[in-house]
């Protein structure tokens, strides 16, 4: 499980955040699918690369496929392979890939749009990658 996150641990977090601002940034790209009350979104982590994640104010699902380090409070873990995780509500985590690894997140919602999707699981918005100039954003939506 993901757990939810101490302020202090958060604030860690966005400490990283602001140093890794600092340095080079990678294109990322994000794949959204909204499906039968269901949003997923996924990004690919090349080997070596880390993502900060917005602070998520919802409980959702988190599929991670690759070797990773999880950072999300004093202690960070170690996850290999293919992994399914309740992920809980009040959680910024800093994620890095130790080979190429696929994150993907979703969650029940009754929205039909992947900007709403966006505002439903985060008031962080505007740190989005999905949301940066120059992102590549492929999305699938049927209405249902």
């Amino acid at each position: 499980m993901i757990p939810a996150m101490s302020n202090r641990s958060v604030s860690r977090v966005v400490a990283l955040e602001d140093k890794l601002l600092e340095l080079p940034q990678i294109e990322a790209s994000t794949d959204h699918v909204l499906h039968a009350g269901i949003y997923a979104r996924t990004i690919t982590l090349p080997e070596g690369g880390v993502v900060i994640g917005a602070l998520i104010k919802i409980d959702t699902t988190v599929i991670i496929s690759g070797d990773v380090t999880v950072f999300v409070g004093d202690e960070p873990f170690k996850l290999c392979g293919y992994n399914v995780l309740p992920a809980m509500a009040g959680r910024k985590t800093a994620i890095l890939a130790h080979t190429e690894a696929q994150i993907t997140m979703l969650f029940a919602t009754s929205v039909t749009t992947v900007e709403e999707a966006e505002e439903e699981f985060t008031n962080e918005t505007e740190k989005l990658g999905s949301r940066k100039p120059g992102c590549v954003n492929t999305m699938i939506t049927t209405g249902d």
